[in-house]
């Protein structure tokens, strides 16, 4: 009995000193060996006062005890370490991952700030030129930036005048139908200079005493600022003669005979140069429009196609307007009269436009070209001939389509064999009337047509009736913009109702194709 009260004593003193010593201890191994050897203590003192099995027993206890304990201690230390090191990971990497996205950011940040200041730059040169009173010649606003909202003016003209001898800006402003002038006086010219670059123009050209600027804004919104060293002699007289396209003293007028040789247009040739200095002054702007909108591949020639040419007048013109703009150009003039292609190649030559001017005998729904036309024009092409013109522009995909269609007898030959719509019938009643208004069908459905096959379409006078009768004008940009059905909905009632099958729809349109505007 005194043996078992001794042994007592001394495993709760083992164990005792067991706990003391594992509160001391560090977590790990430390913390195994005394758990292990409280146990073994514990287990050593109880043997004293018990049998060989006691013993055996205890020592298995005492044992499995510290192998767990130990196990216990390898798994802790283990995930301790890997919980360390992936919190050490993860805040390296988060520390890399963000700087990595502060630089990245940064040089985004950077290379806008650039771009912002670049835009900045060549606006402040127009400005500055716009400003200069003594030394502005004229300035020309046009065509629309990229992904922005038309300006409320399609085209718009600056110059210095002198009134009642105080120099004001004159702004002239052209919508469709008729240009809009007002002079700002010297107090509210800045005002007006920063209203008007504020439109969302894409070309400015602007002509001073000593150089020429051509501020062109690309698809992307960026700006690009071209300076050429040109000298121009500034006009400032209120009373001076209308602003034209076409210079009356030009070389070609002079080679095609509507100017005499002191660059006069000849009396009897007023109505031909009036319409093709008109013509140009929509040419221009669309040309600038189709290539700051991306339309209009920029950085190469520009390719000019005009089919039906004849005598070559608009051919000519054109060239001639283009390239005097700055345009590197490459022209063809498709025709299949032998004799007026022989006198316009020979005209070409004594200009010196051989290189870039060239004439093909085709007919136009014959032609072949060896690159694809940027521009197609047709000018007065008879009847159908206007639809084959636009047939092949349409299976060129060409970006622009300026066209001034003549006569129209296609329509007005299928309107005298058709039971009109109640109640138009008066309409068709009278020869001229109907005459009339085939002109009009015909013209409105080879637009509707146009806008099918992926074209916006506008229906413009481009000169006055005085100088020709014929005097509208098609004017088509690609865009290839997908449209609702009821483009097409549109188009097959009007025809349906009149029992008219347009020439141009015969050539382009496919039963099934996809209606676009």
């Amino acid at each position: 009995m005194q043996a078992d009260q001794q042994a007592d004593e001394r495993a709760r003193n083992a164990d005792s000193n067991a706990r003391s010593d594992a509160g001391s201890g560090t977590r790990g191994g430390a913390n195994s060996d005394v758990r292990s050897n409280a146990a073994n203590a514990g287990s050593g003192a109880r043997s004293d006062a018990r049998d060989e099995s006691l013993d055996a027993d205890s020592g298995v206890r005492g044992d499995a005890a510290s192998a767990g304990s130990d196990a216990d201690s390898d798994v802790g230390s283990d995930a301790d370490d890997a919980g360390s090191d992936a919190r050490s990971d993860a805040g390296d990497g988060g520390l890399d991952a963000d700087s990595h996205v502060r630089g990245d950011v940064g040089g985004v940040g950077a290379g806008a700030r650039a771009e912002a200041g670049e835009e900045s730059v060549a606006r402040d040169v127009v400005r500055a030129a716009l400003l200069e009173s003594g030394g502005l010649v004229r300035a020309i606003g046009s065509g629309r930036r990229r992904g922005a909202e038309a300006p409320e003016y399609q085209r718009v003209e600056l110059r210095y005048v002198d009134l009642k001898g105080v120099r004001h800006l004159q702004v002239t402003e052209y919508d469709e139908r008729q240009a809009h002038t007002r002079n700002a006086g010297p107090a509210a010219v800045d005002a007006v200079v920063d209203e008007l670059l504020a439109a969302p123009y894409g070309n400015w050209h602007v002509e001073t005493t000593a150089e020429t600027l051509r501020l062109r804004y690309t698809k992307k919104g960026k700006s690009l600022l071209h300076r050429q060293a040109e000298q121009h002699e500034q006009e400032t007289s209120h009373d001076r003669t209308k602003q034209r396209m076409l210079d009356p003293a030009a070389p070609f007028l002079i080679e095609l005979g509507i100017s005499d040789h002191r660059g006069r247009v000849k009396p009897s040739r007023q109505s031909k140069y009036k319409q093709i200095d008109e013509f140009c002054k929509l040419l221009l702007p669309a040309v600038e429009d189709a290539l700051a909108a991306g339309r209009i591949e920029s950085g190469r020639p520009l390719q000019v196609v005009d089919l039906g040419c004849g005598n070559a007048y608009l051919t000519l013109a054109a060239y001639h307007l283009l390239t005097a703009t700055g345009y590197d150009v490459r022209m063809t003039g498709i025709d299949r009269t032998p004799a007026a292609r022989e006198r316009n190649t020979q005209r070409v030559t004594a200009l010196g436009w051989q290189d870039h001017l060239r004439f093909v005998d085709a007919t136009i729904a014959e032609a072949e070209l060896d690159t694809r036309p940027d521009v197609v024009l047709a000018l007065h092409a008879c009847d159908t001939a206007t639809d084959d013109a636009l047939a092949r522009a349409v299976g060129w995909e060409a970006p622009l389509i300026l066209a001034a269609p003549c006569c129209h007898h296609d329509i007005q030959k299928q309107l005298k064999n058709v039971e009109p719509p109640a109640p138009y019938a008066l309409l068709t009643r009278y020869g001229i009337v109907r005459e009339r208004f085939a002109d009009v069908l015909t013209d409105s459905l080879r637009a509707a047509v146009l806008r099918q096959v992926g074209y916006r379409v506008e229906v413009v006078q481009f000169v006055d009736s005085e100088h020709t009768p014929r005097n509208l004008l098609l004017r088509a940009a690609r865009t290839g913009a997908t449209a609702g059905p009821e483009v097409r909905a549109e188009y097959e009632a009007l025809t349906g109702e009149w029992h008219v099958e347009p020439r141009l729809a015969t050539l382009v349109l496919a039963p099934n194709r996809e209606a676009v505007l």
